[in-house]
């Protein structure tokens, strides 16, 4: 195979001379924000390893001071500003210069304002010199936030070239968290249609910093970013799979609380009105006390005050210890068996979870995930693609591989009314299905793969049932770090498998255990809608009983 240069991986999104041109548009604005002291030597850009999470530490772009501050979670960073011990100034300053570092390695980028977040800090900084407190839980937090979410003043999109433009006002969710102190200085980057396993956009493609060959997997390049540390937590969406698969990927922490809990008002998005699913807003960060402190400001803003679709639903996490958690073990869906590495940190897992005193242990039977994933595929585009085509047409826009594949048969076609009210019902009778199955299950929380193997190849990230499925349930998920990591010489296959489905055929056909080297190799834990305070209690358990 031939060997391809770091440059054309990150590639953008390519299309006619007409968007050839508002495209260099747009990536020439975005270079011109990343200052000239922040560049990094033609060497090290002209042919950088694949594993790029160390470039940072030994570029000498950052000072000793600002090393330390990016190896800081966001708990501790809010912990040192309201102590006097840390500005938010030098706190957004040396994540905003990791993050520049990151994107040029990453593409991780749609837009860089450094200079506004350090305005905004220096205003934050004065008001605690003044009044000798924080003006909110969040206060002088730097947090990158994606495209599809409005900051005003910055750049965004729903996921086209056609669509990018600038925030003239800030969407509900980036408005709760200015309030809360937080700090902006970045928008990361995300696929063509937002509806892909990995991201390729009119401003690059992004890589996986552990392994550049590979994708960092799923819309959310806050992964990226934040794996490589020029960002300790980031806000995004996940309708299928956008917040947990990418952390999966990176080995970071990241959150899918059960929808219309955090605001949704203002993202962008090009099939207003469509209500078959819903995406909800969550935090992709480095440490599990960093998803509570997330959910804690925000939905302890009472966000349904400001967004009336959202529910005033209040975060409770239950007392763990004055009951003994049920844990439900599920291998696999049923429809396609994860890689080795994953299988390996299951097993492990169950290992250590029937060790413990503090957890039962059972095994959890998947009910017809191949129907369900089946019917979120179907939801995602009722009019069977039509708008991503005409999207596409009107700029000029390539058609990505993914988005070829993502809009079309078998699971997706054109609907006329009856057909649309037709689908949504076969969606809540299979809800109320796999409702009275769990039930029968007798499981508090379910611990599963987010994904059927590490972090993918490049354009070969073709099934999201581990995560999609509990999307069209509404069921609240995190994933998290097994602490493990693919190693060829024990993650291969003994005998070669018998394939459950074609989608599983598939699957297979992409595992070579040597490509996978030192890929993270992360967990899911999900409950039932609402259960989202259960779902962050039992992770902090669960973790805690792995790590002993």
């Amino acid at each position: 195979m031939a060997t391809i240069s770091f440059k054309e991986k990150i590639e953008g999104v390519r299309g006619d001379a007409s968007y050839e041109a508002k495209a260099r548009v747009f990536q020439e604005q975005l270079e011109a924000k990343i200052p000239a002291s922040l560049r990094l030597p033609l060497a090290i850009l002209e042919d950088p390893p694949l594993d790029v999470t160390h470039i940072p530490e030994t570029c000498g772009l950052l000072t000793p001071k600002e090393l330390l501050i990016t190896e800081l979670d966001a708990t501790a960073v809010c912990q040192k500003i309201a102590a006097g011990e840390l500005t938010a100034v030098d706190a957004v300053t040396a994540f905003g210069k990791r993050a520049a570092i990151a994107h040029q390695l990453t593409a991780c980028l749609i837009d860089f304002f450094l200079d506004e977040g350090i305005k905004q800090a220096q205003q934050l900084d004065e008001y605690f010199r003044k009044e000798g407190k924080v003006i909110g839980p969040l206060h002088g937090l730097p947090i990158s936030i994606k495209g599809m979410l409005p900051v005003k003043g910055t750049v965004g999109s729903a996921g086209f070239l056609a669509n990018i433009e600038t925030a003239t006002e800030d969407c509900d969710m980036t408005r709760i968290l200015r309030s809360l102190g937080a700090v902006f200085y970045v928008k990361t980057n995300q696929p063509q249609t937002l509806m892909h396993l990995e991201s390729k956009s009119t401003y690059g493609r992004v890589l996986n910093p552990y392994n550049t060959d590979h994708s960092y997997c799923r819309r959310m390049i806050f992964s990226a970013l934040v794996a490589m540390k020029g960002s300790c937590i980031g806000v995004g969406t996940d309708g299928g799979g956008s917040i947990r698969a990418p952390s999966a990927h990176c080995g970071i922490y990241g959150f899918r609380p059960s929808c219309r809990t955090t605001p949704l008002h203002g993202v962008l998005w090009y099939q207003p009105g469509q209500d078959g699913f819903f995406s909800s807003v969550g935090p992709m960060c480095r440490s599990a006390r960093d998803m509570r402190l997330f959910l804690e400001a925000v939905l302890g803003a009472n966000p349904a005050f400001l967004d009336p679709d959202a529910l005033p639903v209040p975060l409770k996490v239950p007392n763990l210890t004055k009951k003994k958690l049920r844990v439900g073990i599920m291998m696999h869906d049923g429809v396609v068996m994860p890689h080795p590495p994953t299988i390996r940190a299951l097993k492990w897992a169950k290992h250590k979870l029937e060790a413990s005193s503090e957890v039962e242990v059972v095994d959890y039977t998947p009910y017809d995930h191949d129907r369900g994933y089946s019917i979120v595929r179907e939801l995602y585009f009722e009019d069977g693609g039509a708008t991503v085509r005409r999207i596409l047409k009107e700029s000029g826009e390539e058609m990505l591989p993914l988005t070829e594949w993502v809009i079309s048969p078998p699971h997706v076609r054109d609907h006329d009314a009856a057909e649309v009210w037709k689908l949504r019902d076969e969606r809540d009778h299979y809800r109320r299905e796999y409702s009275d199955h769990w039930r029968s299950q007798n499981v508090d929380v379910v611990l599963c793969p987010p994904f059927p193997g590490t972090a993918s190849r490049h354009d070969t990230a073709k099934y999201w049932g581990y995560t999609a499925i509990w999307n069209l349930l509404d069921y609240p998920g995190t994933a998290f770090p097994s602490g493990f990591v693919a190693d060829p010489a024990i993650d291969i296959y003994q005998e070669p498998p018998t394939p459950m489905s074609a989608a599983d055929e598939y699957n297979l056909s992409l595992y070579d255990a040597t490509k996978f080297k030192g890929a993270p190799v992360s967990l899911q834990i999900v409950s039932r809608i609402f259960n989202d305070g259960l779902v962050l209690g039992a992770q902090e358990v669960v973790e805690r009983i792995l790590k002993s």
